[in-house]
């Protein structure tokens, strides 16, 4: 199978889904990311420059990928971003864990949780549970079934995405969608 062939085998839901941006927008960005991922870091800023440069015409979502191998704290922070998307913080706990990346123990995690204001005991029983794993492991076997070997990996309207994600180009390319 050719890379620029690669199609998305997951469909996008709003049930399931971290979305930002409206189901109407021309042009679709989904990110198969990590939160340890260096260059996922490096991805995050450009992203937000995309959503503010591309306003309602860009639909974003986000997908976990915790490459655990060689990311510890992985799981653990795409756990805590889904136990804060059950208390409806999850873009407020996504940009905290990013804008921290490099320190995401547990202790951590539960303060980002205190800073967007999620219900601490609530989160802490989450956590401990991992009651968000299984959420995380489909996202991850969605990602391999659709190609992803690493992150960040991205799909523009459904199709894998192989070329520079510097903001010029990505953005470049988006644009050339919309049209």
């Amino acid at each position: 199978m050719e890379a620029d062939t690669v199609k998305l085998t997951l469909p996008i839901s709003n049930d399931r889904d971290h979305i930002q941006g409206q189901d109407t927008a021309p042009v679709t960005l989904v990110e198969y990311g990590d939160y340890e991922c260096p260059y996922c870091g490096q991805a995050y800023p450009i992203i937000k420059q995309v959503q503010n440069k591309l306003g309602n015409k860009l639909r974003f979502v986000f997908r976990n990928f915790p490459i655990t191998q060689i990311h510890p704290h992985a799981q653990h922070a795409a756990e805590a971003a889904e136990a804060a998307a059950a208390q409806n913080k999850f873009w407020q706990m996504h940009d905290n864990i990013y804008e921290h990346q490099e320190a995401l123990d547990d202790n951590h995690l539960e303060k980002y949780a205190v800073i967007v204001g999620l219900d601490l005991a609530k989160f802490k029983k989450d956590m401990h549970n991992h009651a968000y794993a299984g959420h995380v492991r489909e996202d991850f076997l969605s990602g391999v079934r659709s190609g992803v070997n690493g992150t960040p990996t991205f799909y523009i309207n459904g199709t894998r995405y192989n070329d520079s994600w510097d903001l010029e180009t990505l953005l470049e390319t988006l644009r050339s969608t919309i049209k």
